[in-house]
Formats: structure tokens, sequence, C-alpha cells
């Protein structure tokens, strides 16, 4: 928190900006007072260009007002259904709308919106840390507003809500994924009385959009610290609604004495372990997926203990189920993700196991240009409390790194084509597209992976004859 609270917000409303804002707000004879996360954002010093102003009255008029003084470079965004403006200026969005109250049906997140004064309009708002204002009219200028004790609760590092907690997640349930939002990015605790609020009005989340549910857990996931929202969720019981194969993970389960680790613990572990190391947040999905099929292919055989055969491949094929459920993007982004979770064992097995060529060969193949995503989320997913284990792998990764290396150099293997395609291959051999052509287009490639041939058309299509004549196939030349 900011010691001197009056001379920070001065600073921060030196800008211009503000000033215009509040003058024209003075010629107009209306209040006008910046609100929300921009005003919380001053108090804890963090940047923001994204600033919500209340006006007591039309916000709209205000907004048009303000683009034309701020010059020609200005752009102004009106959006009626809302009652809401947004001016673009200096490199900052400014969003304009009336004060007002608002009241809802049990079935709708959608309130009966009303006029209100600045004070409706902060009752309305979801926590007391979004709750405050500050005033850019001249006679009151930079004056702070804080009904809910904003402040204090940001000193004491909580979320809570203005008014009864119940009433405000049950009439807009997004507020729940919101709070514990805000108490990853921020670092806060969720005040007691409104968690509890939270687990008893979880099943309220299911009348919230896919859509808008994905758009908060995005904002956890780019958070410094994302499994901190994952607990939250877990713990309020709204994980289970919303992602329950990620909730399937959690529990040890014992057999003859004999237990498996905690794999959702495991799996934040290695969530965050990738986010100290990346801000990509397709692979900090990834990360949290990776063992999303444990608990379907978990099975307890008396002589080797716990196993997970094949959970990588059945994860694989989990992904699109979920990205389609959650509305997240079908698209290249789900393919990653998917490739990721299939390709995770490859690594420690060759870690594993000896390092061979051909087996390097293969991985850089199949993996392509996210190979070095794909060993970040394979050392991120070392999370064994025994050191000299730890050593250990990371040490035989630099090995697999530094053998990677050597053969990319010398092979060129990732994302390569094979010499000789599909195309030549009909060409020389007289074909139609057939099972035939890509029978030897497949050899091929394995021949090049296992490093029977070089990566080059001259090896390339001499083993193709060889190959061909085996499976009868005549040259056209040779048929004449």
């Amino acid at each position: 928190m900011i010691d001197n609270i009056e001379q920070h917000i001065k600073e921060h409303l030196s800008n211009t900006v503000f000033h215009t804002v509040g003058d024209v707000a003075d010629e107009m004879g209306r209040e006008c007072y910046v609100v929300g996360g921009y005003v919380r954002d001053i108090l804890l010093d963090r940047p923001s260009k994204d600033i919500d102003f209340v006006t007591v009255g039309s916000g709209i008029e205000v907004a048009e007002k303000v683009a034309k003084k701020l010059g020609p470079r200005t752009s102004v965004a009106v959006f009626k259904t809302y009652g809401t403006a947004q001016v673009k200026s200096q490199g900052l969005e400014l969003e304009f709308v009336g004060a007002r109250r608002e009241s809802y049906t049990r079935n709708s997140r959608n309130p009966i919106v009303e006029d209100g004064t600045l004070e409706d309009d902060q009752r309305r708002r979801d926590f007391t840390v979004n709750a405050m204002a500050i005033c850019v009219n001249k006679d009151a200028y930079g004056k702070l507003l804080d009904p809910f004790d904003g402040i204090g609760d940001m000193e004491r590092r909580i979320i809570r809500t203005p008014l009864d907690p119940d009433i405000t997640f049950s009439d807009d349930p997004l507020r729940m994924m919101r709070a514990i939002r805000f108490a990853t990015q921020l670092g806060f605790d969720i005040y007691p009385e409104t968690f509890e609020a939270i687990i008893r009005n979880r099943e309220r989340i299911r009348i919230i959009t896919r859509e808008r549910i994905f758009d908060e857990l995005m904002k956890i996931m780019k958070s410094a610290k994302p499994s901190r929202g994952f607990y939250l969720l877990k713990e309020s019981g709204l994980l289970d609604i919303i992602l329950p194969e990620l909730s399937a993970l959690c529990g040890v389960e014992v057999v003859n004495g004999r237990g498996h680790k905690d794999n959702f613990e495991h799996t934040l572990q290695v969530l965050d372990n990738v986010a100290e190391k990346s801000g990509y947040v397709w692979l900090r999905w990834a990360a949290l997926f990776h063992d999303i099929a444990k608990p379907v292919t978990k099975l307890y055989d008396k002589n080797t203990g716990w196993t997970f055969h094949n959970h990588n491949f059945v994860g694989a094929k989990m992904i699109p189920r979920i990205f389609k459920r959650m509305k997240m993007p079908m698209d290249s982004k789900m393919k990653y993700v998917q490739k990721l979770v299939e390709l995770h064992m490859r690594p420690i097995a060759l870690v594993e196991d000896t390092v061979t060529d051909s087996a390097v060969r293969r991985l850089l193949f199949d993996a392509g240009d996210d190979i070095e995503d794909l060993m970040l989320l394979c050392e991120a997913d070392i999370t064994s409390k025994n050191q000299e284990k730890v050593k250990r792998f990371i040490d035989n990764f630099k090995l697999v790194r530094e053998k990677m290396k050597e053969i990319e150099e010398k092979d060129r293997i990732r994302n390569f084509q094979p010499p000789v395609d599909g195309l030549e291959i009909m060409r020389v051999f007289g074909l139609e597209p057939c099972q035939e052509v890509g029978q030897l287009k497949e050899k091929i490639k394995n021949a090049i992976l296992d490093g029977v041939i070089g990566n080059n058309h001259e090896e390339a299509y001499e083993y193709m004859l060889v190959k061909a004549k085996e499976m009868n196939l005549i040259p056209k030349e040779s048929g004449n």
C-alpha cells in the first residue's frame, strides 16, 4: 500500500485527461468520479490504462463532449443499450457510464437498471476494493470516497463484498469467479464470510455462460501464481462444476499400504513451475491438463503398484471435448495443448532410457517448433521431494537437449518434409492417389528418422526404389 495516499492520488490525477473530464463535467453541472479498478490500482501502484468514470446523469453525453475537447485524434464509441461510451485518447481507454442502481431476478445475472446516485453505484459494486471513487470536479478534485473501507481491506489484503455476500453472489454468480480471480492476481485472501457465501452459492454458477467463466479462468491462468486460483476453485466447490476432470485428480488412494501421489497437487506444482519460466498462457493450460487422464487410467497391480498407462494418449483425446464444452478456441491453440499433453512422457522416457539418435529424431519430428515448450513442461513435471532424483533428471534432460541440438544441426529433422513426396512417387510409378503411395512415404520418413538414410533427395530416392521393388511396384520408365 502507498504511504501518502492523498499525494499519490494527486500525482496520478495530474494527467491532463482527468482535468479535461472534470472541466467538461463542471460545464455540464454533473458530478463525475473515477471509480473501480483504476482507483484500486492507483492505491496498489499497479499500472493501468483503462479508466472508468461514473457521472450522475448520462455518461454518454459527458463522453461525447470529452471526446470533442480532447481533439481530432480521439475516438468515441457509444453503446446505447448499456448506457456506456468509450473514449480512446493518448493510449488510454476511458469508459463513461451514468450512476445507477440495480436489481436482479432469480434466473438471470442481467440486472434491472435504474438511474441512481454515486452511493447507489458504489453499493452495486462487487468488492470493497472496487467500490472506491475519486472526484474529478474542480471543487473536490482528488477527493477519495470510500464508504466500505476498501483502503482498510487493501491494507488487510482481503477480498470482501460491500453488502451481504449471499445477495451479491446470488444476483451475479460470476462475481464468485471474480473474487477468486482478484485473490489470485493480487495475492489477497478472501474474507471468510465472503468465501463461505461462495460455497453456499456455488450451484448458481450454472447460469453463467461458459465464455464468461473461461474469461475469468484465463485471467487466473495469466497470474504470477495461477495455482492459488485453482486451489480456491476446488475448496469452494466451483471446480467440481466447472472442470470436473481436473477436480477428479484430487486425493490419494491406498491399497495394501501403497498409495500414489495426489495428482491435483502435483499438477498445480507443475503449473506454477511453468509459470515461473513462461508467460505463454497456452503452455500453462498444457501444464494444467498434462495428467488430466490419470483418474480414468489408474490401475493397481500387486507387483508394480499404481499405474497410469497411456494417460498421455487418453488425455490428448480428452482435450477437444474439454475445449468444446468450455468454449475455448477450437483452433491451433487447442491442437498445441493436445500435442503437448500427448508428448509430455516422451522426453522423460528418453531420460530414463539410453538416449538413441533415432528416438531424438522422432521426438524432434513430432514436436516440431514446440520442442522447447515441451522440454520446459517436462522439466516442470519433476516435482519429487527427493533432491538427488531431481538433480539426476535435470542433468539427463541437459544431455537430451545437447543430443537434440547435435542431431538438429546435422539432420535438420524439426518440421522436415520427406525429400521424396507423394507427387513424385505417383509420377515415378504412374500411380493415382492410393494406399501404396502413403506406405512408401511412411517408409522413407521412418528410414530418415531411424538414421538408415540421410535427409536428402538422392538417398531417399534410392531407398524408395528398393522398397517399391519389395512391394512389386515398377517405375514407369522400366515398364515401357
